[in-house]
Parts: C-alpha cells; sequence; structure tokens
C-alpha cells in the first residue's frame, strides 16, 4: 500500500513544477520522491526543481531579505531530507506532508507581500513627487510675493414685500410746516398742564379742533405741551398703513482680502470692500427713520453704499508665548462683522471676533488674546480682551474745539470674549460688552425728509423750532448732539455637530441680554421735541433690560447641500450694535419680534462657488427695532406721533445669490 503527496506550484514563469510526488511504501518502510517537469523532454532533480522555483519569487523591495529566505527554505529542505528517514513511519509522513503545505503558504504569503509593499512604495514615490511640486510653488510664491490675496464677489438677487407699512397722515406731517397759532404761541408748559386739570379730554378735543395752525415757529415747551393735549383728549390721528413690493433688486458685493507674515511672530490682515445695488452709485440714502439710512463709518462697507473701494478691516497680530500661554496682541480696524455664527448662512469660517447677536459693527480699537488651553486642559479655551472707539467727538464737528457748543464725549467700548471649550465639534463662547457714552447718533450722510433748524428769533431767550421740507432731496451731514447713556451686553453661544452621533448636522442656539442707563435727553431738535432718550420717550430716563434668543440647524442634502432654518426674537427693550449685518430689510437679530428664515445652500465648486437659494419672514411686535432713541410702541398701538418716521410691520423676502471665492 503506497500513499501520496502531491504539491502542486504553477506560479514558476520559465520551469513550470507540475508535481512533487513522494511515495511511501509502508510495508518496507521507505520513500521516493519523484518530480516530473516538462522542458524539452527533461528532468530535473528535486532539489533543483524547488531552487528554480524559489529564485522566480522576486523580492524587488529588499535584496537581502531574498537572500535571506532562500537561505531559509533551502536549510529546510536539507534539514527535511536529512531527517526524515527511508523508511519512516505514518507520523513522520504526516508530519513531511504538514511542513510542506506550510512552506507552500509560506511562498505564496511572501509573494502576495511583496507585491503589496511595491504597490505602496509606487503610491508613495507619486505622492512625494506631489508634494515636492506643491513645496516648490508655495517656496516661489513666497520669495516673489510679500502679501497673498483672496477676491469674493456675490450676485444677489431679492424680492422686497413689506406689508401694513405705518406712516404719519399727511395732515399730521403738514401741520409741522404750518405756522403756531398765536393764541398758542403766549402759551407755556404750566399753561397747557392747567388746561388738562380744567377741561375735558372732549371739552380740549373740541378747542383743538376750532384752533387753527401747526408745530412751525413755537417753541420746545409748546410743541410738546400741544402733543400733550392732543394725546390726552385722544386727538392724535391714527397712523396710516399701505403695502410696498419691490419685486426685483440686484446688488454686486466685492471684497479684496489680504494676508500678509511678516515672521513667525507678526502678520498682517486686511480687506477692502464695495456693495452697490445695480443702477446706483450715490452712496447716500433718503431717510425713512433706519439707522441703516445714514452712510457712517459702522457700516460704510457691509451695506450698499456705491462703488466706492472701503476700508473694512485692517490690522496686524504679535503673537508670543508666556510660558504656556501663547498671547496676541492685535491693533487696527478690527474683524468685527460677520462672527459667529453668521458662518453658518454665509458657508464660509468665522468671519469676525464678536458674537454677532450683539455687535456686528464696524469700528476701530485692538484685542489681547491669551491662549488657556494648555494651562487648564480645557480644549480650544482662550480669553480675549477688547477695546474700540465708535466715535470720535473732537474731530471735524460742528463742536469739535468749540467752547461755545455743547461737548460730545468719544464712545468707548470694552469686552472680553470666553471660549469656554471647543473641540471643534462643539463649542461654547461668552461675549460680553460695555459702551459708555452712547451718542444720540453717528456722524454720516443722509438725506433728510425736512431739516429742524433752532433760533431765537424774538430775542425772548427761547429758541423756536422751524421746519422746511427737504423738496430739493439736499445731503445732510449728521452729527451727534447728545451723549444719552451707557449700554451692557451679553451672549452665550453654543455649537455643535452631531456627525458622530447621528448625521452631518449642525446646531446653535444663542441666549443673549442687554442693558440700558439712560442720563439724558436728546439734544438733536427732532428727538428733543419728542422728549426722546437711550430708549426712553416723554423725558422718562428709566432702565430696560431686553432679550434675544437665536438658533438653528444645518441639515446634510445631496451633492454636499444644506440646508438651513434660522430663528430669533427679541423683546420690547432688545438692543445691539448689528447695523452692519447684510440685509436690505435690516438686521434680523435686532428685530423687537420674530423672524423666520430658510435656506438652501448648494456647491457648485465646494466652498469656491455656490449658490444659495433662501427667504425671510420678519414679524415686528415693537417699533424702533435697532434705534437707541425712544420708548418701543406696540406697533398695533403706534399713532400718527410714533409714525412720523415709517414703521415696519411685517416683511417678507425671498433671494438668491451666486457667490466665488478664490
Amino acid at each position: 500500500m503506497k500513499k501520496h503527496l502531491e504539491l502542486i506550484n504553477n506560479n514558476s514563469a520559465n520551469h513550470k513544477i507540475r508535481s512533487i510526488r513522494m511515495d511511501h511504501d509502508c510495508r518496507s518502510k521507505t520513500m521516493k520522491i519523484t518530480q516530473y517537469t516538462k522542458k524539452g523532454g527533461r528532468k530535473y532533480p528535486p532539489v533543483f526543481l524547488i531552487d528554480r522555483h524559489i529564485t522566480e519569487v522576486k523580492m524587488r523591495k529588499n535584496g537581502q531579505l531574498e537572500g535571506m529566505w532562500k537561505i531559509g527554505l533551502w536549510g529546510l529542505l536539507l534539514m527535511l531530507m536529512v531527517l526524515v528517514p527511508v523508511a519512516g513511519s505514518a507520523d513522520e509522513l504526516q508530519t513531511l506532508k504538514d511542513q510542506l503545505k506550510n512552506l507552500s503558504e509560506q511562498m505564496k504569503a511572501v509573494e502576495k507581500k511583496l507585491e503589496t509593499m511595491q504597490a505602496k512604495e509606487a503610491k508613495k514615490k507619486e505622492e512625494i513627487k506631489e508634494i515636492d511640486s506643491r513645496l516648490n510653488k508655495a517656496e516661489l510664491h513666497t520669495a516673489t510675493d510679500k502679501l497673498s490675496l483672496g477676491v469674493e464677489l456675490r450676485t444677489k438677487a431679492d424680492s422686497l414685500h413689506y406689508s401694513d407699512i405705518r406712516m404719519a397722515p399727511g395732515q399730521m406731517v403738514n401741520s409741522f410746516f404750518t405756522n403756531v397759532n398765536p393764541q398758542v404761541a403766549g402759551m407755556n408748559a404750566a399753561d397747557f398742564a392747567g388746561l388738562m386739570q380744567m377741561m375735558s379730554p372732549a371739552q380740549i378735543q373740541q378747542m383743538l379742533g376750532q384752533m387753527q395752525g401747526g408745530f412751525n415757529g413755537a417753541t420746545l415747551a409748546q410743541i410738546q405741551g400741544m402733543m400733550g393735549l392732543m394725546n390726552y383728549a385722544g386727538a392724535v390721528p391714527p397712523a396710516e398703513k399701505h403695502d410696498a413690493d419691490n419685486d426685483i433688486i440686484y446688488t454686486n458685493r466685492f471684497r479684496l482680502s489680504m494676508k500678509a507674515k511678516v515672521n513667525q511672530h507678526l502678520n498682517f490682515a486686511g480687506r477692502l470692500a464695495a456693495y452697490k445695488v445695480f443702477g446706483d452709485s450715490t452712496g447716500v440714502k433718503f431717510n425713512q427713520g433706519s439707522l441703516g439710512d445714514v452712510t457712517f463709518d459702522g457700516n460704510t462697507s457691509s451695506l450698499p453704499h456705491g462703488d466706492v473701494i472701503r476700508l473694512e478691516r485692517a490690522y496686524f497680530n504679535y503673537k508670543r508665548d508666556l510660558g504656556p500661554v501663547p498671547v496676541n496682541f492685535s491693533l487696527g480696524r478690527r474683524p468685527a462683522t460677520e462672527g459667529p455664527p453668521m458662518e453658518y448662512g454665509n458657508y464660509s469660517l468665522e468671519g469676525g471676533s464678536p458674537l454677532a447677536t450683539i455687535i456686528n459693527w464696524q469700528f476701530d480699537g485692538a484685542s489681547l488674546n491669551l491662549g488657556m488651553e494648555d494651562l487648564t486642559g480645557i480644549p480650544g479655551a482662550a480669553f480675549k480682551l477688547c477695546y474700540g472707539v465708535g466715535f470720535e467727538g473732537d474731530w471735524g464737528n460742528t463742536f469739535s474745539l468749540n467752547e461755545t457748543r455743547p461737548q460730545v464725549d468719544d464712545v468707548h467700548l470694552v469686552g472680553f470674549i470666553a471660549t469656554l471649550f471647543d473641540n471643534d465639534v462643539t463649542s461654547a463662547v461668552l461675549n460680553y460688552a460695555h459702551a459708555w457714552d452712547i451718542t444720540d447718533g453717528f456722524t454720516g450722510l443722509t438725506v433728510m425728509p425736512f431739516i429742524i433748524s433752532r433760533q431765537d428769533t424774538n430775542g425772548d431767550g427761547q429758541n423756536e423750532y422751524y421746519f422746511t421740507p427737504n423738496s430739493g432731496g439736499y445731503i445732510t451731514r449728521l452729527e451727534p448732539s447728545t451723549n444719552i447713556g451707557d449700554w451692557d451686553a451679553a451672549s452665550l453661544l453654543f455649537r455643535t455637530n452631531l456627525s458622530e452621533l447621528f448625521a452631518d448636522i449642525d446646531l446653535f442656539v444663542a441666549g443673549s441680554w442687554s442693558h440700558t442707563d439712560p442720563d439724558k435727553i436728546s439734544q438733536n431738535p427732532f428727538y428733543e421735541m419728542m422728549g426722546q432718550g437711550l430708549l426712553s420717550s416723554n423725558g422718562e430716563l428709566k432702565s430696560h433690560d431686553g432679550y434675544s434668543i437665536y438658533a438653528g440647524v444645518l441639515f446634510p442634502m445631496p451633492k454636499d447641500g444644506r440646508l438651513g432654518i434660522e430663528y430669533n426674537w427679541g423683546s420690547k427693550y432688545w438692543f445691539n450694535f448689528t447695523g452692519a449685518e447684510d440685509s436690505l430689510v435690516g438686521s434680523k437679530l435686532a428685530v423687537r419680534g420674530s423672524v423666520y428664515e430658510a435656506y438652501y445652500i448648494q456647491p457648485i465648486f465646494g466652498k469656491n462657488f455656490f449658490l444659495k437659494l433662501g427667504g425671510q419672514f420678519y414679524d415686528y411686535d415693537y417699533t424702533g427695532s435697532g434705534n437707541p432713541l425712544g420708548k418701543p410702541v406696540k406697533i398695533s398701538d403706534a399713532t400718527g406721533i410714533d409714525a412720523l418716521n415709517a414703521i415696519t410691520d411685517d416683511v417678507w423676502t425671498a433671494y438668491l445669490s451666486l457667490s466665488m471665492r478664490f
């Protein structure tokens, strides 16, 4: 009886080993190894054939490795030939079978490893070649260019629709251009107070109906007395309502960003910008009561103001390490617009430092940032001190360096931005700001509907107020007249991404608080006659707190698209400095009421070229959103006097934009 063992291997290129046959004769206890090969009819010894097979395994990765394997295999075969007796037992035969089987498997494994190593080596060579090419380009760029530039161009189409705009009736407006009644001209504040004590509202209403005249040429006491009588008698005409539509308006926004690295401690960043409406480059708007109708330092390049390229930001960063704390000092025109969490809707990186919930405003100043991560062990922990100047009083104004005019102090702002946690997936940021001596306006340009002047024409020591329609559309240079009080605000923002838990969904929510502390009534003629100060009217100076909530979620969509849904709400006395927010309607984050927004972002070439389609609905609850002057009034209760400046109730918009960045 014979037992047979065959090893089949067809991988040799030049010598195909058909079989290694081992015949074991159990009776004679002898073994005969017979090998068969076909190459020109010749037969080869067993060891020679196996050697030929082994030498065909190409170990190109390492020559020493090939030699080691050959020596090892030779040694193994020789040991088998010496140690296996001619007349072995059945157990010995089985051992030999196992050893040969293992040998075959090892040879196949070696071949596979070599193929894998060769493929990896080829891939690494290609990667090294690509990196070398890129580094050469970067080195050439660094050597020849001192400044790196980036360009952003956005073209946008908006459709704007206003519902129930409230405005003072024509009769009320015309009364300011009508001369004061002679009977009223001789009255003072005490006289008006006496009338309200002696007469009923119906009697006063009848008296007012018989009197002819208006407010032109009246003193402040007389104007306020007449308005008081009208309110007391219920004789103030209601505001008139109308709708307005701008079916399509196009804008272009151009930005040129600049960066330069002087060395590892010093770098520069800046941005020039132009923002214009198709078909308009005047740069000055007709004033309808909104802060955005004035072209001033805080919004020159953030709102449409023509084809003039302006400096939006320019600052340097000086960096040093103080032990485990990296320190960054920066000075210049601050990156204070489009801060977190506006980057979601803008499909960009963070655009500015302050949280956009309380500050979205161009200003000049400084910052000192302390990296606290290594010191505290908290991922991303940092603390930044901020300083800014919102208004310079002693430069270019009628009261500058003038002893005969009331002085208006500079407006200084301080605050901090504390990154409580940031691991690139989840973050929490706290921002606080304080401003001293807020002014009743800013130096800027606008076209006023009428001009108000004060002068003592009769020499009695009291100024009379005169109103002149601006029928010629003349541009007015506005300037503040009074420091009206202090302002505080704080905002806490939480952001996260759910990709590690569920899907690539972004979430954010921010809660904000504001506090106003008025101390003076505005000396601007218009606001003075209304008795308006910091969120106050009729001479009342009271502190108020305001609150805001802002939340949003972004969902992943096909082809790398993003679907965003946002909501924000502001209370009656909510006030922030977000006048540079990119909106043709007005800052949504300044709204005293609710704003709903949905948008779809579709990348075409990543973040270099993308489309955005969206819509917004503004539902205002109170007057004066974004304006520090005047007590907010429920829009449904607004009278003709409240609506001397147009009051916006509901607005819905639709927009489509294409943006290119490189």
